[in-house]
């Protein structure tokens, strides 16, 4: 666990994975009650330098109120502070879902991030139980990799600059790179890339989007034909990103809505 910790937090990311504001950011509360508006699009806040709308949080769920029709209430509070959140209730399997919600219980929820007459809330488009406690000290060292992932790139990109600039007075010969390792890294993250895509597709589908408890494993590696091994990193990384995410199991996966 040490190694591999260490080399989570000292992972630089690519910037095929670059988090934006359309994947889901692990925050926790205290971060989300620090963030301020974007400049460039008011519906989106900034969380250390990333623009951010969608969220997932764990925490445990306190004062439910699902006395209205269409609407259950209730307040998260992961230990560094409190937020309210609001899931609708249209669709059966919603009403369902948040039936087994209940106070003194810790969730996983994903949501967008709004700002209601200035107080900021999240609307919940998906929650569940934990049935691991593990899943809540992940997430917490999911936010510090948040955190300190963006903080070398905004570093790394200082940097460039400074090194761009030098770079315009050296001569040809000190800018040659090797070409072997080039072409190595470039396929990498090509072959990477169109499996990550391929899966999107799919779930981008339509047909996919319709469904709203969301598609089986079996299904899109059966469609996709994707071994299980490759499929299993693949939807591993894409989740990791918050490019996707897990509905009604750890088995039925949705696409994120932008």
């Amino acid at each position: 666990m040490p190694s591999q910790f260490s080399q989570l937090l000292d992972s630089t990311p690519s910037p095929a994975k670059n988090r934006d504001s359309q994947g889901l950011i692990p925050v926790t509360v205290k971060q989300i009650s620090e963030a301020s508006h974007s400049a460039s699009e008011k519906s989106s806040f900034v969380i250390n330098g990333v623009e951010v709308t969608n969220v997932t949080l764990v925490g445990m769920v306190f004062d439910k109120d699902d006395k209205k029709f269409t609407e259950v209430s209730f307040t998260l509070d992961d230990g560094t502070g409190r937020i309210e959140c609001r899931r609708w209730v249209n669709e059966a399997f919603e009403t369902n879902e948040m039936e087994i919600i209940q106070d003194g219980m810790y969730v996983r929820l994903n949501g967008h991030l709004k700002s209601f007459q200035g107080k900021k809330q999240l609307v919940v488009f998906s929650v569940r139980p934990l049935t691991n406690f593990d899943e809540v000290t992940f997430h917490y060292i999911e936010c510090v990799h948040f955190y300190l992932r963006n903080s070398k790139s905004q570093q790394a990109g200082s940097l460039t600059q400074s090194q761009m600039k030098d770079s315009a007075m050296d001569t040809p010969t000190r800018n040659q790179t090797n070409p072997s390792n080039h072409v190595s890294a470039q396929f990498s993250i090509d072959g990477r890339k169109s499996l990550d895509e391929l899966v999107l597709d799919y779930l981008k589908q339509p047909s996919s989007m319709e469904r709203q408890q969301g598609i089986h494993f079996d299904e899109i590696s059966k469609q996709l034909k994707i071994p299980t091994q490759k499929l299993e990193d693949c939807i591993h990384s894409l989740e990791t990103d918050g490019m996707i995410y897990s509905t009604i199991d750890q088995f039925h996966y949705k696409h994120v809505e932008a």
